[in-house]
């Protein structure tokens, strides 16, 4: 299936890059069939660590989507892999998910979203995998964009220090958070450590100290109900069962928010966090969702 290599810039100035899959079922965003459909096109991140072009989640879901009249914006946020260096117009700059600061995804969806409706897509979706899902709740939560129609959050970690601080792995947390906090009181906030919570990974301590906080502002049951348009949370029923502290009860508590929409919540059997070996069940889930 061929796809189109696109890039754009945020307007803080750093440059990202996608790849977008047009619709087999349409030609073109304005046509007639289009105005019978609730979304023209679908924006798509990965996890922590990932990519545009190296998930093969995100790629079986873009073929989904476009097999039925969406098409498919599988993009990168600054934080794309581990390490990388990100094109900025005050030249290059260390970036990845060992410097990220996930409150930048503002600014990165802003800009993937502004480029889609430039295209001629003005319905858009946004979905998000594991740490993606919540960058698509957050953004669209504090800076909800007027083209987005529908959001898809697949496996979205509850990010909360408190919870995390009780959990079967608090020794981890509290080694590595303690860790970054002294690299941070020394000056050093960008110098990188070897963290062993949530799993073993190379990341700045300002990265850290922001995704684990006290605060927890990047817990999605904090602010997960003031997003306005439909929304579809997924779950694999084996993370649920063995994902740890972030993923248990989390199917539940989501619906216990303070909804105005309540969101549709879906558990696939036998999935994993990354639905190894179900995703075209999960496809099925997300196309009947957007198609609702």
């Amino acid at each position: 299936m061929s796809v189109q290599l696109v890039d754009t810039w945020t307007n803080d100035g750093v440059r990202l890059h996608g790849a977008l899959q047009p619709s087999q079922a349409v030609s073109r965003p304005a046509d007639a069939a289009a105005g019978q459909r609730s979304i023209d096109a679908l924006v798509l991140l990965s996890g922590v660590g990932s990519n545009f072009y190296g998930s093969t989640l995100m790629a079986a879901l873009s073929k989904a989507v476009c097999q039925v009249g969406v098409a498919a914006l599988r993009v990168n946020t600054r934080g794309h892999d581990m390490i990388s260096t990100a094109q900025t117009r005050d030249g290059g700059r260390h970036a990845g998910a060992a410097y990220e600061i996930v409150d930048d995804c503002r600014f990165d969806i802003a800009a993937w979203i502004e480029f889609l409706v430039g295209q001629g897509y003005h319905r858009v979706g946004l979905l998000g995998h594991s740490q993606g899902a919540i960058k698509v709740l957050y953004c669209q939560a504090k800076q909800p964009h007027p083209a987005v129609t529908s959001i898809v959050a697949v496996s979205p970690p509850r990010l909360s220090h408190d919870a995390f601080l009780l959990g079967p792995q608090s020794h981890e947390f509290r080694s590595s958070f303690g860790r970054a906090t002294e690299l941070a009181e020394a000056g050093r906030p960008d110098e990188l450590f070897k963290a062993t919570f949530p799993f073993p990974l190379v990341m700045s301590a300002a990265t850290y100290l922001d995704k684990y906080e006290p605060a927890s502002k990047y817990d999605l049951t904090k602010f997960a109900a003031d997003v306005a348009v439909p929304l579809l949370f997924t779950f694999g029923g084996l993370e649920l069962q063995s994902g740890g502290i972030a993923f248990a009860g989390l199917d539940e508590r989501v619906q216990e928010l303070n909804w105005t929409q309540p969101p549709v919540v879906r558990t696939i059997p036998g999935a994993n966090h990354f639905y190894s070996g179900v995703n075209d069940e999960l496809s099925e889930v997300v196309v009947e969702f957007l198609h609702s």
